[in-house]
């Protein structure tokens, strides 16, 4: 192969003798993150009768490896191979065919399932005594359209005109922790409340209970969030709420009514001041009686974008926004700076998208209920990678990035007197973060078991 390097030709011999390399050496540290974690044992114990024979692959295992390959960038189950072909870095991984049949198996019995969720909470427990407990208990809901290429069950027109699945998802804002999903039907409505308040329920039991009795937990969610079911719920478990509210025409006159005076400059997420934006207080002009007692109406009115459509509901060249909440407090700008920091959301749900949830591989709609929760699963190993061994900017950077910079790099592995060691390339830019993300994770008070 001939190539030209600064300026100059020279021609790479290609040669098939090399020894010791591996590829995606960094993903090596999400499996091990699940084994120190307690997260390979706890799926364990949960599938432990799945287990056909003793001899046989452990379904937590195989449930494990399937996390650390969809974190690692696959979307089907062939793409096992990817860690299956490096058995010195990954032990031994199970074929497509036996990942299957454990998926098969979970999806005919939800205590399974069920099974699942436990080991995360359990683990999601273990990593925040650890130093990954977020400060702020914020949950976020959100539902996104999983377009489909084939007729799997479940797959209907979408209120977009397209064909897909509908799936329903819950985020903690802070930590980006994936807390519940739901999978449903492409026609699925997105504000159906029954399954908002599963979903929400659902987050809520994969937060320690101690956290849910003590800690302010506030549940965010777009207009589709604004239902009396939902909201009702929420305030019979003493959680506040913050949801978009569609601009009615009644709600359209009570902006329309407010004088000049009664707003003030809305802030941005970094606390100062949003030029070309104003919120405003409208509950004293609206009939909230039938919302939660204590519900708030504050409205955003700011300057569109160059180039942005207007809607009816617009005036004077602004667009509204309004938000209905229960929280308390004089500081309306930064109760609506924070509902607005709600669209994290959106990167969480395309950080999913990239981590196996845009490509559901069956036809099954329960087996994809199942491939679902190994993507939350898939999400979490990730984020509780970050937040406990990583720093900088590599514990913030998305999935892609990550996977560029540490999980994808190659390396030499070598053994020695019973000890084995993975060399990085010493010029790699993030070959010394990596190395350190390794010994912090060793050196972590994690439980074995």
């Amino acid at each position: 192969m001939r190539v030209q390097r600064d300026r100059r030709r020279f021609t790479v011999e290609v040669s098939a003798d090399g020894d010791g390399l591996v590829s995606h050496a960094g993903s090596g540290l999400l499996a091990e993150l699940a084994d120190r974690s307690g997260l390979t044992s706890a799926l364990s114990r949960g599938l432990a009768r799945v287990r056909e024979r003793r001899s046989g692959h452990d379904p937590g295992r195989v449930v494990r490896d399937l996390a650390v390959m969809l974190a690692d960038g696959g979307d089907c189950l062939a793409d096992l191979r990817a860690l299956r072909d490096q058995a010195s870095l990954f032990g031994p991984v199970a074929s497509g065919s036996t990942a299957f049949r454990v998926i098969e198996r979970i999806a005919s019995e939800p205590e399974l399932t069920e099974a699942l969720r436990s080991a995360r909470a359990a683990v999601r427990e273990r990593t925040w005594q650890a130093g990954g407990r977020p400060e702020q208990i914020v949950i976020d809901l959100d539902a996104t359209l999983v377009t489909a290429h084939s007729e799997k069950e479940g797959a209907a027109g979408t209120f977009k005109r397209g064909f897909g699945l509908h799936p329903l998802l819950a985020y903690l804002d802070e930590s980006a922790e994936p807390l519940a999903g739901m999978l449903r039907p492409g026609n699925a409505g997105a504000n159906t409340a029954c399954d908002q308040i599963a979903v929400a329920g659902a987050a809520l039991e994969q937060l320690p209970r101690g956290t849910v009795e003590e800690a302010d937990i506030l549940l965010r969610a777009d207009s589709a969030g604004a239902t009396h079911e939902l909201l009702d719920w929420a305030r019979a478990g003493r959680i506040r709420f913050s949801v978009g509210f569609d601009i009615t025409e009644p709600v359209r006159q009570a902006i329309l009514s407010l004088p000049e005076s009664a707003f003030r400059a809305a802030v941005g997420q970094d606390g100062d001041d949003r030029d070309g934006a104003w919120v405003a207080e409208i509950t004293d002009r609206l009939d909230l009686s039938g919302w939660p007692e204590g519900a708030r109406a504050i409205v955003r009115r700011e300057r569109p974008h160059p180039g942005a459509q207007l809607s009816f509901t617009d005036h004077g060249g602004h667009r509204f926004q309004v938000t209905l909440t229960d929280q308390q407090g004089s500081d309306i700008a930064e109760i609506e700076r924070r509902h607005r920091a709600r669209a994290n959301v959106e990167d969480r749900i395309r950080n999913a998208k990239q981590t196996g949830l845009d490509k559901l591989p069956f036809r099954d709609f329960e087996h994809n209920a199942v491939w679902l929760e190994l993507v939350l699963l898939a999400q979490d190993l990730l984020c509780w990678t970050q937040r406990l061994v990583l720093d900088g900017e590599l514990a913030r950077c998305e999935p892609k990035r990550l996977r560029y910079r540490l999980l994808h790099v190659a390396a030499r592995l070598g053994f020695h007197a019973r000890r084995a060691t993975l060399r990085l390339q010493r010029n790699w830019p993030w070959a010394g973060e990596l190395a350190a993300a390794f010994e912090r994770l060793r050196a972590l008070p994690l439980p074995a078991t």
